[in-house]
């Protein structure tokens, strides 16, 4: 993996509403990968943050805790993924 796609892992990891389910599409990493790539990468004290967070109700990183509403990964004003960047209006 790339030093560019673990940061952009890690940034799609730290998303409250970007599911683990957008990045086991797009990098083939299930949870379990990405919370050893966060414990890897982050402090202690941020995995530990980002592990309260994401299990907690507020988080939406698994597509079952999701809104029924909310059909797609990214957001739609946004770029394709690999220019990664929200346009300019």
């Amino acid at each position: 993996m790339t030093a560019r796609e673990l940061d952009r892992v890690i940034e799609m990891a730290w998303e409250d509403r970007t599911p683990f389910e957008a990045i086991k599409f797009q990098f083939n990493l299930v949870e379990s990968d990405v919370i050893k790539i966060m414990r890897k990468e982050l402090k202690p004290s941020s995995f530990k943050l980002w592990r309260k967070r994401v299990n907690s109700g507020i988080s939406q990183k698994h597509l079952k805790k999701r809104n029924d509403s909310i059909t797609r990964f990214k957001c739609s004003r946004q770029r394709s993924i690999s220019n990664n960047k929200i346009s300019k209006r």
